[in-house]
């Protein structure tokens, strides 16, 4: 309660005016203030007390309520993402984490990743959803009631009850609430509730009309519009001792307030306790939002506060003492400001069933966002907590608010940014230097006082201040700016411009000294360069190191101070300044925890931890945390993956319940202490298995069952599919809802994969042609911190093809044993035609080796007759030619025996006569010589085979004068040589042919010499 006090005002100089503010809200004419006015004197004008009034509802912050500075994340679900209706009217968890929503187009599932959509079997909206411990999922709809439960192959079954309702009760309208107690269930209808118990149903009509129904406290209540709120008990409703909620009252929510007392939530008119049967007002900051905006729903919002759902101004969160911790609107980010339900998971997070769409608000979360503008979303670059205030410097000026240090976790403070005077424009830097902020921006360096910023470098533009000494208050400030280095002194408690440092003139955002008061800077263009300040503070000297100097590029190179050292953030690894070589080296200290991965941030905070940015990731290097046998542990936050500002990185570990990450939105607040001891429920589903083949089909559903209950595992036989159905779709998420950016799978199928796979984002895997036997699909779940769930399994058979079942091998034993016969059979007729193939074989080898025996006698004959061919032929040229000579000599003969006549005749003298005829005489000897042709006839007849032996066998009447004639016939000499070789004329030859004919009996028409050929071949 805040409690304002007035001393007069205008006119108003008598009075003191106690009064208690009691809620606030946009709209002035619904603020409610309880006063009481204590007057020394008896009267007051009207006039005055409605002045007084105005002046109260101008005052600031009294007609807007505050939020805190934290706001958590809202992930919003519009109906293009779980493709359902629009309005979601009830939402419900099970014991597994999955989620159930009442929605305009039926039962939707959410397991995290997953949408699953279950229509009713009349296609009306479902109202209400409730989860028994059994598993069943009761729901309500327009004229229906039942539940829905896993099937055969784990896929959700509606089974109706509305066949139990009495035919007479079988029409009712919408059902908007269930609740279920112990073994009961209550359905509420406008008319009608319906208790389901034991497989019957009864019926309780309304005395005028149900409008509510909830239960807490062990109870169940339903309210109707003229007797009010009603208890269960003893089987019937029975009405409270204090009438409450008549026709004029509309409970909306019943919630569990304390152990003995319950909250009670109406439409108009605000919250009550419910103690007994006893009823009272309770009064909140939010009661004049609340009575505007109207109570819809409500839900507990963790131990000590609860959540309330109005029709138009969004949610907003209590404390029990009725302090307001949070206002959730279009303003923070949930889609519409009709919040029909409300629901808080069992990971104490907050969803919304909205009038168009779902929104989830990570309420238990260790990191929230900052606005400081929530109008303009400016870009996050620096923050400091100063004299109890934090400062924001954004893309557009310095933003401040108050803290409330009574809360560990700063995000909690309440409170409104303004922007300090003076300070529009890009804010770079802010350090407190010597007790003072300081503030580097685009127009110079300021110094912020009494929420104003006042220039100390006035048109400079600054990135940041680094004190020369290491003992405050330091005398001297260094200033890195657009165009160099400045000087800053500080005396008498105030910083004064000392003047440009001449000697470099770079753009120098990032300084460090080390502990030999060398000054390093980095350029992220050019290098790094080694600064030394003179013993005046008046001029520097400086060197540029490069890639030649040890540094892996030009590029991208960041200087820092940590761990007492002075390092180098580049794009492969951490480097240090090595004075031996007067080069940079990688750092020995650094190397075993960066290895050499880009860095572009460092900073480390009051605990020695390092926080950094490497490759667009948040993390921090906990050296309080040892972990895998090293020193330290690494923690990354996915969370923030890729959010940080490319280039400008920021983060300002205030201490471990409140870092600063500066975002292009504002800032990330993160409670690293609560991040890394929060317990959560990391667990794992299998939401759907499906089988393709010929045709696809759903193996499992998600939900395992032994008919009555829900279990954990699979514990009926595994499934088992043919072989044709050998590939599958496994789908699976992790119910954690608010870390699904941190969490990572692994899975394997035993008997087919060698081992788990590699950790990845994906969820779902696929298997195609596996062959039979029988597999175990197991997947888990792992978070950042390395946090890992229980595998979830589910096992299956796929069965062998025909070709391979019992009956098929007994058909192969005995097609083995007709095929083992018959290739006996076979082998015997084989070996018995093999044998003969060898047979015929050898007797075609023994032909082939006659063959050859006879090629080679034919060949040896026929070298014997080339041989006597030869012999014929040099013979025949041996007779031709002695034959010639006889022809020559008979021609000789005869032409001197011509001669000799010739000149006997012309000799006179008788003694000379007679020796002539004695040489005549002697050459008629020689011509009838028969010598000669014996000698011939024996050497014809060796030439030509015995002509003339065969011959005179055929014919024995033929005279030597014949055989010689058919002997020169056979030479095929011409009729003139064998008259010459004949001593005889031509006539003569002729003759002697013809009286050859005659005796051989040649016909006119036969060639004699082809009748002498075949005569003597015969």
């Amino acid at each position: 309660m805040a409690k304002i006090k007035l001393h007069q005002y205008h006119n108003i100089k008598k009075y003191t005016i106690d009064y208690q503010y009691i809620s606030t809200t946009t709209t002035l004419h619904h603020n409610i203030f309880l006063c009481s006015l204590h007057a020394k004197n008896d009267c007051m004008t009207r006039r005055h007390f409605s002045l007084l009034i105005l002046i109260i509802y101008s005052l600031p912050g009294v007609t807007r309520g505050q939020n805190t500075i934290g706001l958590p994340e809202i992930i919003n679900y519009p109906k293009e993402t779980y493709r359902a209706g629009t309005q979601t009217w009830d939402i419900q968890q099970d014991r597994n984490g999955v989620l159930y929503f009442a929605n305009n187009s039926g039962l939707l599932t959410f397991n995290g990743h997953y949408w699953h959509l279950y229509s009713m079997p009349n296609e009306t909206i479902v109202r209400s959803v409730q989860v028994a411990a059994s598993g069943r999922v009761y729901v309500g709809a327009q004229d229906e009631i039942g539940y829905f439960f896993p099937g055969a192959n784990g896929d959700l079954v509606y089974t109706s009850l509305k066949s139990l309702v009495p035919a007479s009760d079988r029409e009712f309208a919408d059902v908007w609430d269930i609740v279920i107690q112990g073994d009961q269930v209550f359905f509420r209808s406008e008319n009608k509730i319906f208790l389901y118990k034991d497989q019957t149903i009864e019926v309780f009509r309304a005395p005028s009309e149900w409008r509510f129904m909830g239960s807490a406290g062990g109870a169940v209540f339903a309210q109707d519009k003229a007797k009010g709120l009603l208890r269960f008990r003893e089987g019937g409703w029975q009405p409270l001792r204090q009438p409450f909620g008549g026709s004029d009252t509309l409970v909306t929510t019943l919630l569990t307030y304390s152990k003995d007392t319950l909250l009670v939530g109406t439409l108009r008119n605000g919250l009550y306790l419910m103690t007994g049967d006893r009823f009272t007002r309770k009064t909140t900051q939010a009661d004049a939002f609340l009575a505007d905006n109207r109570i819809y729903c409500g839900s507990q919002a963790g131990d000590n506060a609860f959540a309330l759902g109005t029709t138009s101004g969004g949610c907003i969160i209590l404390y029990k003492d009725g302090r307001v911790i949070q206002t959730l609107s279009r303003t923070e980010g949930i889609q519409n400001n009709n919040i029909l339900t409300l629901f808080l998971d069992r990971d104490h997070n907050l969803w919304m069933g909205l009038d168009n769409g779902i929104d989830f608000v990570a309420y238990n979360t260790a990191i929230t966002h900052i606005f400081p503008d929530k109008n303009n979303e400016l870009a996050g670059y620096a923050a400091r907590i100063y004299q109890g205030k934090l400062y924001i410097g954004t893309s557009d000026g310095l933003y401040s608010v108050p803290l409330d240090f009574h809360e560990n976790d700063l995000s909690f403070s309440k409170g409104n940014f303004s922007q300090v005077h003076g300070t529009n424009g890009q804010v770079w830097n802010l350090s407190e230097v010597n007790g003072q902020l300081l503030m580097g921006h685009h127009e110079g360096a300021f110094v912020i006082r009494d929420n104003a910023a006042t220039p100390l470098l006035p048109g400079v533009g600054s990135w940041l201040f680094a004190p020369v000494s290491s003992v405050y208050p330091s005398p001297h400030v260094i200033v890195g700016t657009y165009t160099g280095l400045d000087l800053l002194t500080f005396k008498d408690g105030a910083f004064q411009a000392a003047g440009k440092l001449p000697g470099l003139n770079e753009s120098l955002r990032f300084l460090a000294i080390d502990n030999d008061n060398r000054i390093w800077s980095s350029h992220p263009y050019r290098g790094v360069f080694k600064i030394e300040l003179t013993p005046d503070h008046q001029r520097i000297t400086s060197r540029l190191y490069t890639a030649k100097d040890g540094l892996p590029g030009d590029l991208n190179n960041y200087v820092y101070r940590v761990k007492n050292r002075v390092v180098v953030a580049t794009e492969k690894g951490i480097y240090e300044y090595d004075a031996a070589g007067d080069r940079f080296v990688l750092s020995t200290f650094m190397e075993p925890v960066f290895h050499r991965q880009r860095v572009r941030y460092l900073r480390e905070d009051d605990n020695g931890n390092l926080w950094f940015v490497s490759n667009e990731r948040v993390g921090v290097v906990d050296y309080h945390r040892p972990a895998e046998g090293k020193p330290f542990s690494v923690v990354f936050f996915p969370e923030l993956t890729g959010e940080t500002v490319g280039g400008f990185e920021y983060l300002y570990p205030y201490n471990d319940e409140n870092v600063f990450i500066s975002f292009d939105k504002g800032f990330f607040h993160l409670n690293y202490a609560y991040y890394i001891r929060s317990s959560v429920h990391l667990s794992v589903l299998i939401g759907q298995v499906r089988a393709s083949g010929r045709r696809d089909s759903v193996l499992f559903g998600g939900y395992f069952s032994d008919g009555t209950n829900t279990t954990d595992g699979q514990g009926s036989a595994p499934v088992r599919l043919s072989n044709q159905e050998n590939s599958f779709h496994f789908e699976f998420a992790s119910t954690l809802y608010e870390q699904q950016d941190n969490i990572t799978y692994s899975y394997q199928l035993s008997g087919f994969d060698k081992g788990w796979s590699d950790w990845n984002r994906k969820t779902e895997k696929d298997y195609t042609n596996l062959p039979s036997g029988t597999y175990t699909f197991q997947v888990k779940a792992r978070n950042n911190l390395g946090s890992e769930s229980k595998p979830a399994a589910y096992t299956f058979t796929v069965e062998p093809p025909w070709y391979q079942s019992v009956w098929a091998y007994l058909v192969y034993a005995l097609l083995l044993c007709g095929i083992l016969y018959l290739l006996s059979r076979y082998q015997r007729r084989k070996f018995a035609g093999q044998q003969q193939k060898y047979e015929e074989e050898q007797a075609r080898l023994r032909y082939l080796h006659q063959l050859e025996l006879d090629s080679n006698e034919k060949e040896i004959v026929q070298l014997n007759n080339d041989k006597l061919e030869t012999e014929v032929n040099f013979k025949n040229k041996e007779l031709a030619s002695v034959t010639m000579h006889l022809v020559q000599r008979g021609k000789l003969l005869s032409n001197i025996k011509e001669e000799l006549i010739r000149l006997q005749r012309h000799i006179d003298n008788p003694t000379g006569a007679s020796e002539f005829k004695k040489v005549i005489r002697m050459l008629n000897d020689d011509e009838s010589n028969e010598e000669d042709w014996e000698h011939f006839s024996i050497h014809f007849d060796q030439v030509h085979s015995n002509f003339l032996a065969n011959l005179k066998g055929h014919f024995p009447t033929l005279t030597s004068t014949d055989l010689k004639l058919c002997a020169y016939l056979r030479m095929n000499l011409s009729s003139k040589e064998i008259a010459q070789l004949m001593n005889i004329s031509l006539r003569g030859v002729e003759i002697s042919r013809y009286r050859l004919r005659k005796k051989l009996l040649i016909p006119t028409d036969a060639n004699l010499y082809d009748y002498l050929i075949q005569v003597t071949m015969h």
